[in-house]
């Protein structure tokens, strides 16, 4: 049987403000996984929005419900033969608004997260999400999910693998240098494959890095895009690769740990 996933990571370049638009863009790198035969599909964060919000107004007229919104219900249409997909949207729900990764399946919405780490300005815009990340199982294999910042708590990664995550799924709005190259320390530290989709471009000052990637279990990067280019990139993997949590003979990246020496990660500062 063959196991192994075709994973494809869309760099794209939303504009802040226009859904119409970024639903349009939407339809061409959907267009362009079907033809490159993706079975699981990354976008980047905010990606039906745009991300340099300048008022609550403008953040509220941008979001929609999960899953009867305009976007959601694209992702969701794409998602059937068999086909997962995981896409940061700007989320109503009630009187909140939250970053979130809608992950759609066999045509079907099979879970959100809502980002738990809001980065700078996002504070002023959404709600922090209350809920851990969760692992989704598509076709034999586990597939976990955090939000850009994510990144830079290594809890949440390893929560992910500690649930049995194979692969990370990591829609990604990426401003800083060396985000792609902490992805590979989270693969390292936790034996996953991680697949980050960056988006690109210029919005009100604020510069996105592109340079979308996939990593292997080992954090070898098997795939990187350019800083500027917008389209999807595609790689093969096994994500069965990734049960494998031996680095060497007698160390096993999740059994060696202590967690009873580990008491101040959950005190506060």
């Amino acid at each position: 049987m063959n196991m192994m996933v075709r994973v494809g990571i869309a760099q794209m370049h939303p504009q802040v403000g226009d859904v119409n638009k970024n639903l349009k863009h939407l339809g061409e790198m959907l267009k362009e996984a079907t033809a490159l035969r993706v079975d699981v599909l990354v976008l980047p964060e905010l990606a039906n929005s745009g991300y340099a919000f300048e008022s609550e107004e403008e953040v509220t007229r941008c979001a929609e419900e999960i899953p009867d919104g305009p976007y959601s219900i694209k992702l969701s249409e794409w998602s059937n033969s068999e086909r997962l997909i995981v896409a940061g949207i700007c989320e109503k729900s009630g009187d909140h608004i939250y970053n979130s990764a809608g992950i759609f399946a066999n045509g079907e919405h099979v879970g959100s997260y809502r980002k738990i780490h809001l980065f700078n300005r996002e504070k002023e815009w959404f709600s922090a999400g209350m809920d851990e990340p969760p692992v989704i199982s598509h076709l034999g294999h586990q597939y976990g999910i955090m939000v850009c910042w994510d990144w830079a708590f290594p809890e949440v990664a390893r929560i992910l693998a500690l649930k049995g995550a194979q692969v990370i799924l990591h829609p990604a709005n990426l401003v800083l240098a060396y985000c792609q190259d902490a992805m590979r320390t989270r693969s390292i530290e936790n034996g996953v494959f991680t697949a980050t989709a960056n988006r690109v471009g210029m919005e009100r000052n604020l510069a996105f890095s592109g340079k979308s990637q996939i990593t292997d279990n080992r954090a070898k990067v098997l795939l990187s895009l350019s800083e500027e280019d917008v389209g999807v990139g595609i790689i093969e993997i096994d994500p069965l690769a990734a049960d494998e949590k031996n680095l060497t003979k007698r160390n096993h990246v999740l059994e060696d740990r202590k967690p009873e020496l580990y008491q101040r990660l959950i005190e506060g500062s």
